[in-house]
C-alpha cells in the first residue's frame, strides 16, 4: 500500500503533507497528474492510503480516483472524522479509517475531547462509522488491537522507522505499518505478515 497526502491549494488538489509544502515549493504534484501516473499498469498490484489532510472537497477527490479507475483500491484516512463521513456519502462502499495522532494532535479535535480519544474512536468503529483506525504507533496496545480485530476492523500504525518496532507491531496483529524507509520491510517475518 502506498500512502499519499491530499490537500486543497486554491482550486486544485495537490499531494502535500502540510499547507506550507504547497506554498513553499514552486512546483507541487497535482492530484490529477499523480493519479494518472499511479493508474499505469506497473502499479496495478498496489493499494493506496489516501490521507485527507483537511476537510473539504472530498467528493471531488473521490470523483478523481474513480475517473482514473483507482477508487476500489483506496483506503481513505483522515484525522477529520467529518471528512470521512463525506467520503462515505460520495462513495458508500469506500473504506475509511480514522487517523489518531499523539496528544497535541488529539487536543486540536473538539469531538475527541469529550472522553478518551481511543474509546470514542473504537466506539465509532463498532457502530460502523469507520472501517478501522490509523494510530500513531505509540498508541497501539495489544488489547486495543485484539478488540478492533474482533470487530473485523483494520488497524494501521504510523510512522515507524525502526525495524524492531515494526516487528513488535506485526506480532501484535496490526494490518499494516507506515514507514519512510521501505528497506525496513526487507525481513521475511515482516513481509510475511503483510505489513
Amino acid at each position: 500500500m502506498l500512502e499519499f497526502d491530499v490537500r486543497r491549494l486554491g482550486r486544485r488538489f495537490i499531494l502535500a503533507h502540510s499547507p506550507w509544502d504547497g506554498w513553499r515549493r514552486g512546483h507541487v504534484l497535482g492530484l490529477e497528474r499523480a493519479l494518472w501516473h499511479l493508474s499505469q499498469p506497473r502499479f496495478a498490484a498496489l493499494e493506496f492510503n489516501v490521507d485527507l489532510k483537511a476537510g473539504g472537497g472530498e467528493a471531488a477527490v473521490v470523483a478523481a480516483l474513480a475517473r482514473h479507475g483507482l477508487l476500489e483500491r483506496c483506503l481513505f484516512s483522515s484525522q477529520h472524522a467529518h471528512a470521512l463521513d463525506r467520503v462515505r456519502r460520495a462513495a458508500p462502499r469506500a473504506r475509511v479509517a480514522l487517523s489518531v495522532g499523539g496528544r497535541v494532535s488529539r487536543l486540536r479535535h473538539h469531538t475527541w475531547r469529550r472522553r478518551s480519544t481511543l474509546e470514542w474512536a473504537e466506539a465509532q468503529v463498532a457502530r460502523g462509522r469507520f472501517d478501522g483506525l490509523m494510530l500513531q504507533h505509540r498508541l497501539v496496545q495489544p488489547e486495543l488491537v485484539q478488540r478492533l480485530r474482533a470487530l473485523r476492523a483494520e488497524v494501521y500504525a504510523w510512522t515507524v522507522d525502526d525495524r524492531s518496532i515494526i516487528e513488535r507491531l506485526v506480532d501484535l496483529g496490526v494490518t499494516g505499518v507506515t514507514t519512510n524507509d521501505l528497506r525496513l520491510f526487507a525481513r521475511a517475518s515482516v513481509l510475511g505478515a503483510g505489513a
